[in-house]
């Protein structure tokens, strides 16, 4: 089974679960590696009362030791998911060179003091221009943050949790500024995450969407790493089984992990 390469445990805001209980899973699914990513949200807005981030010595103290414990069973990997902000160029990069992370996504949780996930975001507007500023928003922090981070993450996020969700989503109707966040991955030597979320939360689909992922590799894009993002050990490894079709389809040939910062290849 492919390494999940986006896990949660207690050290984010929104998961419980013990770091131990995520890596038994993933022994129980066959893995032979797994990256564990908690949120680092540097200034989330207060209107949310959710304070993520996690004080990173601890964490690597914690990850350290259960690399040891589980050593000959799986190798852990660590990782953070990084919220990119605008407003945090230079503070995230110094994050980023400052400790021994294996891999680092970025991901865009926050448009201004609204987070996509939370219903406040669309209020007063149409989905289709709520889904337009989140990619806007996308492309002006990838084209800011050139070293903080290894992998875009769930590219559409916000399609999960608009009011009607993908039903009126495609990447067509987005081309033009989604083309412009691929070429900015690319030109970065960024890789491009799949994110099986988007299967457990029932879009049909992967974050970002099949098409999203082909286009990436049509426009030279060759570095695509998977995750399921994980907040529950039920929902590890979620969807893996589903697609190597979809990625072979889409023309990616192997997959991305990320062990000290660097890609390492791995077949599908």
């Amino acid at each position: 089974m492919y390494s999940d390469y986006h896990i949660h445990t207690d050290f984010s805001a929104d998961s419980d679960t013990p770091a131990q209980a995520q890596i038994e899973r993933a022994i129980a699914l066959g893995m032979e590696r797994i990256c564990i990513t908690d949120h680092q949200d540097f200034d989330y807005p207060e209107r949310y009362h959710e304070d993520f981030t996690f004080p990173t010595d601890r964490y690597m103290e914690a990850l350290g030791r259960l690399r040891q414990s589980f050593e000959g069973q799986i190798q852990v990997f660590t990782g953070v998911e990084l919220g990119l902000r605008a407003h945090l160029t230079g503070q995230l990069e110094r994050y980023g060179a400052d400790w021994p992370f294996d891999y680092i996504i970025g991901s865009v949780h926050l448009v201004g003091d609204r987070d996509p996930y939370f219903s406040d975001f669309y209020e007063g507007r149409t989905e289709e221009a709520a889904y337009r500023e989140y990619f806007e928003c996308t492309l002006e922090n990838v084209r800011l943050h050139k070293d903080c981070f290894d992998a875009l993450g769930h590219l559409d996020y916000a399609v999960r949790y608009g009011p009607n969700k993908n039903k009126f989503y495609s990447y067509s109707g987005y081309r033009d500024i989604i083309d412009e966040i691929l070429k900015t991955v690319i030109s970065h030597g960024k890789a491009l995450e799949c994110n099986t979320s988007g299967l457990s939360h029932g879009l049909g689909h992967t974050n970002p969407h099949p098409d999203v992922i082909r286009r990436y590799i049509e426009l030279g894009g060759e570095m695509v790493t998977i995750g399921s993002d994980a907040h529950v050990p039920a929902s590890l490894g979620y969807g893996f089984s589903l697609i190597k079709d979809m990625l072979e389809s889409c023309g990616v040939r192997y997959y991305t992990e990320f062990h000290g910062r660097k890609p390492m290849f791995y077949p599908l």
